[in-house]
Parts: structure tokens; C-alpha cells; sequence
């Protein structure tokens, strides 16, 4: 897995040292930090950070550039043919997620990563990305929400594990993660995954951290919230001393918030791939799966990419994009 490193100004405006890395598997993605040990007393000046805004004109301009399927690639999916006779493509996601998929409210639009994702699949089936149903969903609702039907698909860092596919298909993968150590930012006891030993710290019930945890540092002491902000919540209110998730989801976090967290030390445990959720068994999959390859073929998830998260973090280069149904 190759990692992008940042240089000295961009390290201190994460919380990291100078020898600090930011990655999101696959080579390296904005909630991904690959950090060292951090000093929260150093700090940056407003002409070295990235800016945590999205370019909305940027975004908007890359969904709106998206060509229609035509109608036979449409016929040969059960799955698109459903979505399209509907008129509308169901999606389960979030709409908290900085990086992934944020709600402004000024002007009710979604941006992110993968809200770029499916407001251009939504786009590629509909040939308007505004014709699409929303489902919030949380860690522990996104497989039951596809085996009831509620919705077609589901976009949420959703990592692919043998559990889930016992229950749903997956898509993709589109990016890959690994989990990151979230604390508060005078924090200067927890630089590494060992330093949560003894320690109290907040996980997402029905996510990969609980496991990940316990596999990492047995003796940490989980306590399970069901969404990212009780998750935060307890750690700014002192009921935990930190709070472990996937790091695409912890930088999300510190450039939302700026000067309130950091995130302690190296990501840990397996490489997770993202991957986008469909019924069990459907032909979703491979249709979801043309869609991304033709998205990245465009290059369209390059750009993608650097909009809402290299523009938005520091980080300098773009990743290939992993490999479709590995």
C-alpha cells in the first residue's frame, strides 16, 4: 500500500509530527493518517492549510458531466431496469460525514466522495442526479434496510467483510481504509494503538472497530455508541479517552472541527475496502461495478478525488483507485 506523505505544515495542521503520513488505503486517502506521535502545541498559519470547504462549483460541474446509460445497459440489469421504471434510485446513506457526504443546508445539496458517487450513478441511470430517495442509515441498520427492501443501495464507508456478504452484495470496492485513534487535541497520553491500553474508548456498534480493537489491544475498555456524534460526544464530555473508527471517518472529523481533535498515531489493524451495498444475490453488483469503470475510465474518480478530499487536506497526489471485485 503506497502512502502519500505531507510535508512539516501540513503534519501540524492535522496534529501529526514531521514525520507524519496521510493515507486511505489503497495509497492514500484523507481519513487515513499515518501519523506519529503529535504535539498539540504547535499549529499552522492560515496560508499553509487547506481549505475544508468543498469547491461546490467543481462538484456540481463533475456530476452534471455524467452521460445517461443507454437503454440496452440499462435492459441488461434487473437491478437498473427496476431503478429506472421507478423513476427514482433509493440510496441508504449519511448525510454527517465531512469528507463523504455532508448536507449543506444552504442549499440542500449533498457533497463528498460518495455523495459525488451516487448522485452520478443516480445520474448515469436517470439522467438527473436529482431523482433519488434518501434512507439515513447507521452502522447497524445499512444490511437490514437492503434485505427489506427500503432501499436499492447503500453508500456509507461501508466496509466489505464475509459477515455482511453472507446477508447483501457488494459493489466495488471504491476505496479502502483502515481504523485511526481520534482524541481530543491536548491530549498527549495516546500516540499509538498500545497507549489505548487500560484506556476507556468509544466504537460504533455494528462497524469493523469493535473487533478491530479487541484484536489490537485486548485490554482496551470498548463502549459502544450507535453514530459517530455519541461516539465524539463521550469523548468530549470526558466518558471516554478516545474513540477508534475508520480513518476515513476520523478526518472527516478533525477538518470539521478544526483545533479540537487529533488523531493519535499509525492507522491499525486489516486494510478495509469500501465497497457499496446491494440485495443479496443481485445483478446490482455488476452493473454498480460498469458504472465505477467507466466513472474511473473518464476519469472521473480522479477528479473526484481531488475535489473533495486532496483540495480539502493537503494531500498532493491522487491514488489509483482499487482494483473492481477484488
Amino acid at each position: 500500500m503506497r502512502k502519500f506523505m505531507l510535508d512539516r505544515r501540513q503534519a501540524v495542521q492535522f496534529g501529526f509530527t514531521a514525520a507524519a503520513a496521510l493515507g486511505l488505503a489503497a495509497c492514500s486517502d484523507g481519513p487515513s493518517d499515518s501519523g506519529s506521535s503529535s504535539s498539540s502545541s504547535e499549529s499552522s498559519s492560515s496560508s499553509d492549510t487547506a481549505s475544508t470547504d468543498i469547491d461546490k462549483d467543481a462538484f456540481d460541474a463533475l456530476v452534471a458531466s455524467v452521460e445517461q446509460a443507454d437503454d440496452a445497459t440499462i435492459e441488461a440489469s434487473a437491478w437498473a431496469k427496476a431503478v429506472k421504471e421507478n423513476g427514482s434510485l433509493r440510496i441508504g446513506a449519511t448525510r454527517t460525514s465531512a469528507l463523504f457526504s455532508q448536507l449543506d443546508e444552504t442549499t440542500d445539496k449533498v457533497y463528498g466522495f460518495d455523495a459525488g458517487l451516487y448522485l452520478s450513478l443516480t445520474r448515469y441511470i436517470l439522467g438527473d442526479e436529482t431523482k433519488y430517495d434518501y434512507t439515513q442509515v447507521t452502522s447497524d441498520t445499512r444490511e437490514s434496510v437492503l434485505q427489506n427492501d427500503q432501499v436499492d443501495t447503500v453508500f456509507a464507508s461501508y466496509t466489505i467483510n464475509d459477515k455482511r456478504k453472507a446477508v447483501i452484495s457488494f459493489a466495488g470496492p471504491y476505496l479502502t481504509t483502515q481504523q485511526a485513534i481520534l482524541v481530543l487535541a491536548d491530549n498527549t497520553d495516546i500516540n499509538s494503538v498500545d497507549d489505548l491500553a487500560g484506556k476507556k474508548v468509544a466504537v460504533q456498534s455494528g462497524s469493523t472497530g469493535p473487533q478491530q480493537l479487541a484484536d489490537a489491544c485486548p485490554t482496551a475498555e470498548a463502549q459502544e455508541f450507535t453514530k459517530d456524534d455519541e461516539c465524539r460526544a463521550a469523548l468530549e464530555q470526558g466518558r471516554v479517552d478516545a474513540y477508534v473508527v475508520d480513518n476515513t471517518l476520523q478526518m472527516g472529523n478533525v477538518i470539521k472541527n478544526p483545533g479540537k481533535y487529533r488523531i493519535a498515531g499509525d492507522p491499525f489493524g486489516p486494510e478495509d475496502k469500501l465497497g457499496i451495498g446491494v440485495p443479496l444475490g443481485s445483478d446490482g453488483v455488476d452493473f454498480i461495478n460498469g458504472f465505477l469503470k467507466k466513472f474511473e475510465d473518464d476519469g472521473n474518480w480522479a477528479k473526484l478525488y481531488q475535489i473533495a478530499i486532496c483540495d480539502r487536506t493537503g494531500i498532493a497526489s491522487v491514488p489509483e483507485p482499487p482494483a473492481l471485485g477484488a
